[in-house]
């Protein structure tokens, strides 16, 4: 019987196994999704026994010294190497100072350096401070004086913006990365090509002896000592910004344990931890987003595998190029990811004969594009459910499953989902409530703001993800709304509140209010609602003021005029008005 089955007529055993040894009742009321577990899935994990980041790092670059880790650029980057340049960087990150718990910034898109970087700073003992290469020099500033990052790893392609924020940042150091670091020859040659495609690009300068490329950072670490950092399993890993209701980012502290945790869990519930099997992923998705750190990064590197590095999944034509050259067996993606492929007029020429299983996540999968992706490969993608702030995933649908369910399925070992109402008490089943979950994949907490932990975590352990769903009979979850007044675009996070706060600096801006509303391309889109001084101002000119300090996916795409606001009878702004009568795009 295969798992799809088994998940349709429930478990036959009386209880599920447990890798700790305990035996936890199926059957039970607090926890019903058990009964649907495929056999060979525990209903816990011990993450005690994982160990930390270090300790998958020092074990993968031994076992699978000579398999290729990244992909990318027509070239391979070994384990073996992989390993010798993540020791040289943290050797020369310990020689600049860095002691533990410090916390560097990586400001990179998926180029092979990404993975020398991630493991370099975790083996100095520091924290990665994922930073979108994209932010703008206000973006930039507010994380990395949040955050204190004193080193900053970023593509030498984004310099200037660093350039801009020098005045405003206190960093030690600059590492400038090429985009082909780590490849060797032939990564010279996309470096070569990159500064030539740059010339139009405006110079940027930065400070001697402050700024230094990459390549220099490792031929300097090669005489340096060698001294391994002592690294628990409760330390820092990352610090991964997010948004809250008030539009003021804030860093998700996920520790070591976390990150093992949740990648523990994965590779169970999809029966992927046989180190035997060579698997290759796609990895379209930025590494600096939570989805495609741990399941296409962590997730892969445990198991031996290998990543397939898109470093612009916006140039569509280049990626479908490099997959019709490649063969991967495995693809994580949002929904604007998949609608972008099954498009593409060559889409054709990829072959997807060797996927075995595609997951959805970071935003709604719709059911067209499900149904499209699924004529066109053979293959139903499994749609899951996370947050940054859970490592991410919680929920997943199972492996095996024949058709698209739109559902986020069921709570992975060891994680325990509970729909509460707003007093945050447990409703039944079938009633919509907030989800709340705990387990050992949730954060520790904010980075320095124990008002908004206190906030997100209930007194009982829970985290409050601000999501609204329901739980289905058999212990599935169906989301059904949002608390927040979040936009989601393609899987990444808008806060109103921030982007507000951009238009309503325009000397033409009386007021604004920011909603989301349907997009087919991105899942949702920005509208900005604005009431203007002067009526007679181009609205392509507020589109292209808030290019200037948002990130391309935050700018509204579109500006509806209004001559006021509705607002409440103290005068807030009645977002969920503009927001219910906002057309569809």
């Amino acid at each position: 019987m295969d798992e799809a089955n088994v998940i349709a007529h429930g478990a036959q055993a009386a209880t599920s196994r447990s890798t700790t040894g305990a035996s936890i009742e199926a059957g039970s009321p607090d926890r019903p999704w058990l009964d649907a577990y495929p056999r060979r899935v525990p209903a816990e994990i011990d993450p005690a026994r994982l160990g930390t980041l270090v300790d998958l790092f020092e074990t993968s670059v031994t076992a699978f010294a000579d398999r290729p880790a990244m992909l990318c650029f027509g070239s391979t980057l070994t384990y073996a190497t992989l390993g010798r340049q993540a020791r040289d960087l943290a050797a020369w990150l310990r020689a600049e100072g860095l002691s533990k718990g410090d916390r560097v910034a990586i400001m990179l898109p998926n180029v092979p350096a990404y993975a020398v970087a991630i493991f370099g700073v975790l083996l100095a003992g520091g924290t990665v401070v994922n930073t979108n290469p994209l932010y703008t020099p206000r973006e930039l500033t507010q994380q990395i004086a949040d955050s204190g990052a004193r080193i900053l790893l970023v593509l030498e392609n984004f310099g200037a913006t660093v350039a801009a924020t020098l005045s405003d940042l206190a960093l030690d150091r600059v590492v400038l990365v090429g985009p082909g670091d780590g490849l060797g020859l032939k990564g010279r040659v996309v470096n070569l090509a990159s500064r030539h495609v740059r010339k139009a690009v405006p110079p940027f300068r930065l400070p001697e002896g402050l700024a230094v490329p990459f390549a220099t950072v490792l031929r300097r670490a090669r005489g340096l000592p060698r001294a391994a950092a002592s690294v628990g399993s409760e330390d820092l890993a990352f610090l991964q910004y997010t948004g809250g209701t008030t539009g003021i980012a804030k860093a998700a502290m996920l520790s070591h344990r976390n990150i093992m945790a949740n990648v523990e869990q994965s590779q169970l519930w999809f029966d992927s931890k046989d180190p035997s099997v060579p698997r290759c992923c796609v990895t379209a998705l930025p590494l600096y987003h939570i989805f495609a750190l741990t399941a296409c990064f962590f997730q892969f590197m445990r198991s031996g595998g290998s990543c397939l590095l898109i470093p612009n999944p916006r140039d569509c034509d280049g990626m479908v190029k490099t997959l019709s050259q490649t063969r991967f067996t495995h693809l994580m993606g949002v929904n604007t990811l998949f609608n972008v492929l099954i498009n593409h007029p060559k889409i054709g020429t990829v072959d997807f004969s060797k996927l075995d299983f595609v997951v959805g996540g970071g935003t709604a999968v719709q059911r067209a594009v499900a149904e499209r992706w699924k004529a066109l490969t053979g293959n139903t993608i499994i749609e899951g459910y996370g947050l940054s702030e859970t490592s991410p995933v919680v929920c997943v649908n199972p492996r095996g499953m024949r058709d698209f369910s739109g559902t986020i399925g069921f709570p992975l070992p060891s994680t325990e989902v509970s729909i509460r109402d707003a007093a945050g008490r447990a409703v039944p089943p079938g009633q919509p409530g907030e989800i709340c979950v705990r387990g050992p994949q949730v954060m520790r907490g904010y980075w320095n703001r124990p008002e908004e932990t206190a906030r997100a975590l209930t007194a009982d352990g829970f985290f409050r993800t601000g999501d609204v769903a329901v739980m289905l009979p058999d212990g599935q979850f169906k989301i059904v709304d949002r608390m927040k007044d979040m936009i989601l675009v393609s899987g990444f996070n808008v806060y109103p509140n921030e982007v507000e706060e951009v238009l309503a600096a325009h000397p033409n801006v009386l007021e604004c209010a920011v909603v989301g509303a349907p997009s087919e391309e991105t899942g949702e889109m920005v509208v900005a609602h604005v009431v203007l001084k002067d009526p007679t101002v181009a609205l392509e000119a507020l589109r292209a003021y808030a290019r200037t300090q948002l990130t391309g996916y935050k700018v509204p795409r579109r500006v509806v005029l209004h001559d006021t606001l509705p607002k409440t009878n103290v005068g807030k702004v009645l977002r969920r008005v503009l927001r219910d009568g906002t057309p569809e795009a």
